[in-house]
């Protein structure tokens, strides 16, 4: 069976407010099958050039669910604290 993942990638500005964001995102997620794969920070690259350090990987069902959680009321009403806290680059991949 396939599923979607989203994966972010992330430089923390507000570690404060990165950690409310953080705390109140597995919230969103349930409704719509997701849930987080792993969260880290880049401990070495081997190859390539050095991005954001920090990673996040959600999954979900599949696509159709990652599109209705992002666009979800409960998930938009956190951008803004995102946003504010870090610079965040979020993709949707299926595998």
């Amino acid at each position: 069976m396939s599923h979607a993942y989203v994966v972010g990638q992330v430089t923390v500005h507000d570690p404060e407010r990165w950690l409310e964001y953080v705390a109140r995102v597995p919230e969103t997620l349930s409704g719509w099958g997701g849930e987080i794969i792993m969260r880290g920070q880049r401990t070495a690259m081997l190859a390539g050039q050095p991005g954001h350090p920090n990673i996040v990987m959600l999954r979900f069902p599949d696509i159709r669910a990652v599109e209705q959680w992002y666009a979800s009321p409960e998930y938009q009403a956190l951008v803004p604290l995102r946003d504010a806290a870090a610079q965040v680059e979020l993709a949707a991949y299926e595998g």
